[in-house]
């Protein structure tokens, strides 16, 4: 009896490498790595908030409106726990993922702000926030990337046949990514404005 409850536990554990139990169990211990990466480097980005904000707003108490912006933002994209149950709830990623996108979106109008005041450039703690965040942002970016490549590998395996039954057995569903839309939104550079006119195209001879 013994020796056939140890045969029956090495045929099912042959049959289980055989279907992909162990390649999903690797890609989601990936996934898992490289969305720990990107809460890190995100929550990097938050912590400089607070700071970079009372050093602008001490050389530019007047841009009150963005500064608020931003700190709403900070609170909004914090509030949100990314725990690795989020990746396998498309809704509350998408909520975490637009979060993250306004306080990025805010700190970019931020520093187009910043250029109005040549004084504050030249502050030495601000020279240093400014290039963390930059840093921090280039890290986003990588830590995005694994994540986006860590994601598609374990997807591909969880809907490709045989290796999709043994998902649905074991309850690994596809997990979210970031959009295409997201993507877009992040590499598009924010507009600068600041509030002139721009001077009527000189009238055509004869109007």
């Amino acid at each position: 009896m013994k020796l056939s409850r140890i045969a029956l536990v090495a045929l099912l554990a042959v049959q289980l490498c055989g279907c992909g139990y162990n390649q999903l169990q690797q890609q989601d211990e990936q996934v898992k790595s490289a969305w720990s990466e990107v809460v890190n480097q995100y929550q990097r980005r938050a912590d400089l908030v607070p700071n970079l904000v009372n050093v602008v707003k001490g050389a530019a108490a007047t841009e009150q409106d963005i500064l608020e912006s931003v700190i709403e933002a900070r609170a909004k994209a914090t509030s949100i726990q990314a725990t690795p149950e989020l990746i396998n709830d498309p809704q509350a990623f998408q909520q975490w993922q637009a979060a993250q996108g306004a306080l990025g979106s805010a700190l970019s109008r931020l520093m187009v702000v910043v250029e109005r005041y040549p004084d504050l450039k030249s502050i030495s703690q601000f020279q240093d926030l400014s290039a963390q965040r930059e840093g921090t942002e280039n890290r986003i970016a990588v830590a995005r990337t694994r994540y986006i490549d860590a994601v598609q590998s374990f997807n591909v395996t969880a809907r490709s046949f045989p290796t999709n039954l043994t998902a649905k057995l074991f309850g690994h569903d596809v997990k979210a990514n970031f959009t295409v839309t997201n993507e877009q939104q992040i590499s598009t550079a924010p507009v600068v404005d600041f509030g002139v006119t721009p001077a009527a195209p000189p009238a055509t001879p004869g109007n």
